[in-house]
């Protein structure tokens, strides 16, 4: 089968490899010739292009020769004369040798000795005026050198003048026959490249259609019979080496499995009875036991403390059948605490005969980290106690600070004003019209200042647009109103047009988050710009403090928590969390300091 497999991929491509070169040939060939005809082509029209410009520059030579006699015929000094004769000799020395190329052709030139007859009759009946005008101008320039026969000169002027205007004529169809030819060969041309590309195209067609595809079906049912050969082959080596493959495994997952049990696994097996039967490696190091040491019970490897001992004899005792799992603290030999997890499987070996497979886990430094963690816990709740404990202190302190204030504001301010209200009311003598008008208007004056104290004071306490119109309003309301008692630039922005209305506890903590900020920065950070911006999302409302103050280090404020400003800060974060929102508090010493209440809504 292998054998007539590769015969027959041997025809295949030894076929394949004449076809291939066949078709390269081919395609080199038609390559090559369309090459040679192109330059050919080139050739032919670079020497048909320098033919027409010399075809018109002989027209403009006949100009120029007209033109140099004209001038000579005006020139009267003999050394001019002499000049202009030399130049015109000049010319008809280069208009006769070009003349004569055109005519029979130029090997220098390129110009070829073959003329159409178009071309052949039309030099032929331009030739005589050429002449004539040789002639002319030869016998005029003899004239002008001896200076004689001024009559003969002006006869023979105006005969080059009538000849060189027929003589451009004739030039002219030349010229024109010229580039008539050279189109018709470059039309030649372009019919001859398509031509051939259409040969070109119409031979990878055909090398497309009877080599190049067959060959590809053939090459791919060879290829298929290979592959099948190879599966046979591969399914017939495998079949082979399967057997001891199994058998090399099970060795490799026995070693495995006893070396990771040794080495990995806190094992030991154990009779009914709790003598030991076998202990593993990592076991025995962990209990700094000999193995080779069989007269101890599993009790006794385990731990020399005896009342351990009877615990684990008695588990095993009333658990060699069931099994058992649960932690287990014990006393090595140097005196130190271990903690183990130990799983005690009950493994049958015959209908008389069983042992308890035990498998043990060292969780001691996870039972101390428990430990500690406990222990942190405790300390953390009892920090968190202490802490609320102060929090409530200040929190007491601040209300009766508050409520004293405003018991001073109504006393000192309200009360003071009610009590001169009084006075002037029981001072004014109707009788006395004059004093009583003047009294009347301080009465309205006073009236205005005590219902403004009144103002004040119920806005401190809860301001009414809260309640009214929500948390925008309320605190364009506070900006407007502290700006005025302070003399501060104290500016509000609703950036995002916020205008919804929320639940009265969380306004009232948004307000009181703000206020306390602002009043920060009047205070401690002697700030004169504040800048309260509003701006939410779907699920966040942002409420953010600007203000151009001294600054000051927030992480050294935190760390002073028994200081004022380290207070202020703990009540913003504790307050802020009752309505589970954050703060964020970024501040430069000597720049300012900014304050964000993110609050979800």
């Amino acid at each position: 089968m292998k054998n007539s497999v590769a015969a027959s991929a041997d025809i295949s491509f030894k076929n394949l490899r004449r076809l291939y070169l066949f078709a390269l040939l081919t395609i080199a060939i038609t390559v090559i010739l369309s090459q040679l005809l192109l330059q050919y082509n080139l050739y032919c029209q670079l020497s048909d292009s320098r033919i027409i410009n010399i075809s018109g520059k002989q027209r403009m030579l006949s100009q120029k020769l007209t033109k140099e006699i004209l001038i000579l015929n005006y020139v009267i000094d003999s050394t001019k004369t002499n000049q202009e004769i030399s130049r015109i000799k000049e010319t008809i020395a280069l208009w006769k040798f070009n003349q004569n190329a055109l005519e029979n052709g130029n090997d220098s030139l390129g110009f070829p000795k073959e003329k159409s007859k178009e071309l052949s009759e039309l030099f032929k009946n331009a030739k005589p005026n050429f002449e004539s005008i040789i002639s002319d101008a030869s016998l005029f320039l003899e004239n002008r050198k001896t200076g004689i026969k001024e009559v003969e000169n002006k006869k023979l002027v105006k005969s080059i003048l009538k000849n060189e205007v027929v003589f451009l004529s004739k030039m002219n169809q030349i010229v024109s026959e010229y580039d008539k030819e050279a189109l018709e060969k470059v039309t030649l041309q372009r019919k001859t490249e398509y031509a051939i590309l259409l040969f070109t195209l119409l031979v990878l067609l055909l090398e497309f259609l009877f080599i190049f595809k067959p060959t590809n079906k053939k090459i791919e049912k060879l290829i298929s019979k290979l592959l099948f050969s190879q599966k046979k082959a591969l399914k017939l080596a495998q079949d082979t080496e399967i057997m001891s493959e199994i058998k090399e495994n099970s060795v490799k997952e026995l070693k495995s499995l006893n070396y990771a049990m040794e080495n990995t696994l806190l094992y030991c097996r154990v009779a009914p009875d709790g003598s030991l039967i076998h202990i593993g490696e990592k076991f025995s190091k962990l209990l700094q036991y000999n193995p080779f040491v069989s007269d101890k019970t599993f009790s006794q490897v385990l731990t020399p403390i005896e009342k351990e001992q009877q615990l684990i004899d008695q588990i095993i005792s009333q658990r060699h059948r069931s099994g058992w799992q649960g932690e287990m603290s014990i006393t090595n030999r140097n005196g130190e605490a271990i903690w183990l997890e130990l799983s005690m499987v009950p493994v049958t070996i015959t209908k008389e005969e069983s042992e308890l497979l035990i498998i043990c886990f060292d969780i001691t430094e996870r039972k101390k980290a428990e430990q500690e963690v406990e222990r942190l816990n405790v300390e953390n709740v009892t920090h968190k106690i202490n802490q609320q404990k102060v929090i409530s202190s200040k929190i007491v302190e601040n209300q009766e600070n508050e409520q004293n204030r405003i018991a001073r504001e109504i006393h000192d301010g309200i009360g003071q004003m009610l009590t001169g209200l009084k006075f002037s009311l029981e001072s004014i003598n109707l009788d006395d019209k004059e004093k009583a008008a003047q009294k009347i208007e301080y009465l309205k004056t006073l009236s205005l200042d005590i219902i403004k104290g009144v103002r004040t004071a119920t806005f401190n306490l809860m301001p009414p647009e809260l309640s009214d119109h929500g948390i925008n309003s309320a605190l364009a309301k506070l900006c407007q109103e502290l700006s005025k008692l302070t003399g501060k630039n104290i500016l509000f922005y609703n950036k995002s047009n916020f205008d919804q209305r929320l639940d009265s506890l969380i306004e009232i903590n948004i307000y009181r988050l703000t206020q306390e900020a602002i009043n920060n920065a009047i205070k401690y950070a002697n700030s004169s710009h504040i800048i309260v911006q509003l701006s939410h999302s779907n699920s966040i409302l942002s409420i953010t403090i600007d203000d151009n103050g001294k600054g000051f280090d927030v992480i050294e404020a935190e760390k002073k928590r028994n200081s004022e400003s380290g207070m202020g800060l703990l009540f913003m974060k504790e307050r802020i969390q009752y309505i589970n929102g954050r703060v964020f508090i970024n501040s430069i010493p000597s720049e300012g300091t900014r304050i964000t209440f993110n609050i979800p809504i």
